[in-house]
């Protein structure tokens, strides 16, 4: 069951930010993505449906409400 927010903030989605993303959520990692280009990012969750962790952000997590509180304080 994926949780409402998310472990991990990524952003950019060229090949390296695209392997390290699913990488990320293959270890159980929730995880949202953001690419400066929104086409990009939309292609790239429509494209893994099998990572349920992916989600995408339309801002570069200026609403931090969807990531989880830090650890440390």
């Amino acid at each position: 069951m994926p949780k409402s927010h998310s472990d991990i903030g990524l952003i950019g989605l060229a090949v390296m930010g695209q392997n390290l993303a699913l990488n990320i959520a293959d270890h159980g990692f929730q995880i949202s993505v953001y690419n400066r280009t929104t086409e990009k990012t939309e292609k790239f969750v429509a494209e893994n449906p099998n990572t349920p962790a992916a989600s995408s952000a339309r801002k570069p997590f200026r609403n931090s409400s969807s990531l989880s509180r830090s650890r440390a304080r």
